[in-house]
């Protein structure tokens, strides 16, 4: 009977022991379940701030996926009563009739950018400096943010001065400066015995300007297709060893923005700057980008219904985002194409007091108005 006992005890403490182990090898293979939602967040922290490359979204909105809504409340300012605004930009001037084209704000699909507000601009960045950096539509952008802080403070006193590359906005009771560097390709432009060459490999002319900027805005696209002695700004272009009288512009981009990405890289203080590329502006010179095959932009008076353009994406466009994608520094892409693209109702077209067509430019007050209301939320958002 003894016997027995003991054999059954030895039986039962056989079976927990197997039980024992066999809960332990469970444990083991079972992998903590994280939702979707922690994978996006703990991805998120640990980027840092490399979660802005080729940013577009702030605080979980897209900005730039939205429609255009009609606003009464539009536009921020009188062309008119705005200092610093080219004659060529200026389409109530020069005899444009409608004035819907001015009321029109920009409305993303998952949220509602704050309206922009001069004054506390002004005092998020007093005693900085704001850069734009690039061709004449970086000159639309720069002078329209003037005119929208110019219009917020009225009465306020500034300091404006016109020179070639450099020129320059100060509100002067606040300290603040919106800089404008004129150079249409980034990349340097020399002057050799051939003539003049573009130099797709080197950054020299005027960049040291750019450094130590609060806020550096770049764009570059338009001259880069531009064609014949009189409209591209060179004779040759180098690549490397390579001196050639011609190549593709795509391609030439894509080098000249990669030279450009490894100049930041190398020599922004993020610490201190935060870098912005404004994005590619779309022109509306071939209506059947948008089923008119016979229009222009010319006698446009309203955007494009929807969110979508149905010409579909510039090639160009999608060359930026590869190359911000690639870069160390954060650089924030303000991607105005598509919502631009929607726009053909925008540009100056024969308003432009010269006597041409201009489908490439923006009317302002205007377009760029947002652009600049977008930057104000990737600021402050």
């Amino acid at each position: 009977m003894g016997c027995k006992l003991i054999s059954l005890f030895l039986l039962t403490l056989l079976i927990l022991t197997i039980l024992s182990e066999a809960d332990k090898a469970l444990a083991s293979d079972k992998k903590p379940q994280v939702s979707h939602r922690n994978i996006t967040s703990l991805a998120a922290a640990g980027e840092g701030k490399a979660t802005l490359k080729g940013k577009k979204q702030t605080s979980g909105c897209n900005l730039f996926q939205g429609k255009w809504v009609f606003d009464a409340s539009y536009p921020f300012y009188d062309s008119s009563t705005c200092p610093f605004i080219d004659g060529e930009f200026d389409c109530l001037k020069f005899g444009r009739p409608d004035k819907e084209f001015l009321k029109y704000s920009w409305q993303p699909d998952s949220c509602t950018i704050p309206r922009f507000d001069g004054e506390a601009f002004l005092k998020q960045w007093r005693g900085k400096r704001v850069m734009f950096v690039g061709d004449s539509l970086s000159v639309n952008m720069w002078e329209s943010l003037g005119c929208m802080i110019h219009a917020s403070v009225p009465g306020i006193k500034t300091t404006f001065l016109r020179r070639n590359p450099l020129s320059s906005i100060t509100f002067q009771e606040y300290g603040v400066t919106l800089h404008l560097y004129r150079t249409p390709y980034l990349v340097d432009i020399s002057k050799e015995k051939v003539g003049r060459v573009l130099n797709l490999g080197t950054i020299e002319g005027g960049a040291d300007t750019w450094k130590d900027m609060d806020i550096l805005v770049f764009n570059s696209w338009h001259w880069w297709v531009h064609r014949g002695v009189k409209s591209q700004g060179w004779d040759f272009i180098r690549n490397g060893s390579s001196l050639m009288r011609d190549m593709n512009r795509l391609d030439a981009f894509n080098l000249g923005l990669n030279t450009w990405a490894q100049w930041v890289d190398q020599n922004i203080n993020t610490s201190q700057t935060r870098v912005f590329f404004q994005g590619i502006s779309p022109t509306h010179y071939v209506g059947k980008e948008w089923n008119e095959p016979k229009k222009t932009c010319i006698g446009q008076m309203q955007p494009l219904t929807g969110s979508t353009y149905p010409g579909g994406p510039l090639p160009a466009a999608s060359i930026v985002s590869r190359v911000l994608s690639s870069m160390k520094t954060p650089v924030y892409l303000l991607d105005i194409t598509t919502l631009s693209q929607l726009r053909k109702d925008a540009h100056p077209s024969t308003y432009g007091g010269n006597g041409k067509t201009d489908c490439s430019h923006w009317c302002l007050p205007g377009l760029p108005d947002t652009w600049n209301q977008l930057l104000y939320a990737a600021l402050s958002m």
